[in-house]
């Protein structure tokens, strides 16, 4: 094996160049491919496990603006499962560059969660290599899909359903939703959105998905009927 050759396609599929590969030599070392324990990527799981957790709370944090912390704490907890890691961990190919001891390395079946481990010690090794804005960039780039899933499909977030029910019960009618603008690169855009009840208009909203961005306007209409204060006001300088 050229490790040369192989640590530069883990950086490609990674899509994030090392200034040091020996971190990340070390990160893909399991510790049954180690001298010894100190060599593996043990240490590195251990700080990665932290550094993913930060960035993923981070994250909900600012995106989810009003929700509570039972609410928060369901998404992300689902987002950085040992099941989430394992998936991402295939799902970028970097099952394919673990260095594993012999016996292990021959055997039909490797533990998920050596792969699981091998994604925050690869997560670990970019923050030590490049900081945390460079991992951070990283881990919302492979997790984006997950964390977009997580957040529309759960039930805490669920704020379409609530205001077609309540719609249907209170008002004899369902909500309809209105694209009013759609903004940035094709790979980046964002949606506004405003929502209509009857011939009644409530308080439009931005989001990073057309998704997103409805649930946030069902959300903005609930608070207008209860009485709540919006909590997704779109910029002054909106159409």
């Amino acid at each position: 094996m050229d490790l040369d050759v192989f640590l530069t396609d883990c950086q490609r599929r990674l899509g994030y160049l090392f200034q040091d590969t020996g971190l990340l030599r070390t990160a893909l070392t399991h510790a049954s491919g180690a001298a010894s324990p100190l060599l593996s990527n043990e240490r590195m799981e251990f700080l990665g496990d932290a550094v993913l957790g930060y960035i993923i709370c981070d994250y909900l944090y600012e995106r989810l603006p009003g929700k509570f912390e039972g609410e928060m704490t369901k998404i992300k907890s689902t987002v950085v499962s040992r099941t989430t890691c394992y998936k991402i961990c295939k799902e970028i190919g970097l099952d394919h560059f673990l260095i594993l001891g012999r016996g292990l390395g021959r055997a039909q079946y490797v533990p998920d969660s050596i792969y699981a481990n091998t994604l925050e010690a690869v997560i670990a090794a970019i923050y030590l290599d490049g900081g945390m804005g460079a991992v951070r960039g990283v881990v919302l780039r492979i997790f984006e899909n997950v964390i977009d899933e997580m957040i529309e499909d759960s039930d805490a977030y669920n704020q379409k359903s609530v205001l077609q029910n309540y719609t249907q019960k209170h008002m004899g009618t369902i909500p309809e939703y209105k694209v009013l603008d759609v903004q940035g690169p094709e790979h980046r855009k964002t949606f506004h959105v405003h929502v209509k009840i009857g011939e009644r208009s409530f308080p439009s909203a931005w989001g990073i998905t057309k998704k997103e961005a409805e649930q946030r306007a069902a959300e903005n209409a609930l608070a207008v009927l209860h009485g709540y204060p919006v909590p997704f006001l779109p910029p002054p300088d909106s159409p």
